[in-house]
């Protein structure tokens, strides 16, 4: 059976499994990516994980600043004469010029069932609406966010230990089974488009830093959430005595009659916290200009006892 030529969009580590499987079972001609950024403490400009991993296999790159209007951008595209584009946490709007050149299209790999969590940050949402369940689309793009047609989705759960970490690379992985499977089925005729109903769309925009701003007035079952939903960025966080304490890992536990903020019990296991609704137990925070450290460590070290307020 023919290979596809095959011209990927794609920029962080969760693109990385799609593209290796593209790489070894299709015609991978060209990757676009993301311009160098600078990056971690000492802001080096460093490539993105995919142009890191295209370079190393001597693959063609391209890494234009903007593509709406950029008419060389365009020319190049074509000229490639692409079979299929295939996109997966590119980062960018494709424009309509971009969409119109492959043979097949492009074909967007979405970590959400649509309709349900268009837009930037799909895994995150998920997992703070509680979630049990989310998965895979694979998308012909059209103009619109996550409007276009469902060629394929997979589904798989979300285990109440899942933060968006572990999560985006389950996703991640389905990735890379669905987009090949979806060009197996293409190849033989047996992929048909499906329109996205408009019940049950939802949408997952870019995450802020204020997000993962939570107080002990909140439910300890959503500030859980949150803590899963927000690793690593931007973190479940909130203010003790004015300072930033982040959350990177915490259990929600039932308790009744609770002084939201209260110290309940320390012990090795951490710090047990009243709220508005059940206890919260911090397990792994970083308090302000500290490095991360277990809970426990951190009371020790802030001679906390039950009974204290955490504000």
């Amino acid at each position: 059976m023919e290979k596809y030529r095959i011209v990927f969009f794609g920029s962080p580590d969760f693109a990385i499994p799609p593209i290796e499987g593209l790489y070894e079972n299709e015609n991978l001609i060209a990757v676009v990516t993301q311009p160098d950024k600078p990056q971690g403490r000492g802001l080096k400009t460093l490539p993105c994980a995919v142009k890191k991993w295209a370079l190393e296999k001597g693959i063609y790159v391209l890494d234009p600043q903007k593509i709406k209007g950029n008419v060389e951008f365009f020319k190049i595209l074509k000229e490639l004469a692409p079979d299929l584009i295939v996109v997966c946490a590119y980062g960018k709007i494709l424009p309509k010029e971009v969409l119109e050149i492959p043979r097949f299209g492009c074909w967007n790999i979405h970590a959400s069932l649509l309709p349900k969590y268009r837009g930037a940050s799909p895994i995150n949402w998920a997992i703070l609406q509680g979630e049990k369940e989310t998965g895979i689309t694979i998308m012909l793009m059209d103009e619109g966010l996550d409007t276009g047609p469902i060629l394929l989705q997979k589904k798989v759960s979300i285990e109440p230990e899942d933060n968006a970490l572990t999560l985006a690379q389950k996703l991640s992985d389905l990735g890379k089974e669905a987009i090949l499977e979806a060009i197996e089925l293409h190849k033989k005729g047996l992929l048909k488009p499906i329109p996205q109903p408009e019940e049950g769309a939802s949408y997952a925009p870019l995450l802020k830093k204020e997000d993962g701003f939570f107080t002990f007035k909140e439910p300890a079952w959503f500030i859980e959430r949150k803590v899963r939903a927000f690793v690593p960025w931007p973190t479940a966080y909130t203010y003790i005595q004015g300072k930033i304490l982040k959350v990177y890992k915490a259990k929600a536990l039932e308790s009744e009659n609770n002084t939201p903020g209260e110290i309940l019990r320390i012990n090795q296991e951490g710090i047990l916290v009243g709220t508005s609704q059940g206890a919260l137990l911090l397990i792994e925070v970083q308090p302000e200009g500290k490095k991360r450290m277990s809970a426990f460590e951190f009371a020790c070290g802030k001679r906390l006892k039950p009974g204290d307020l955490l504000t």
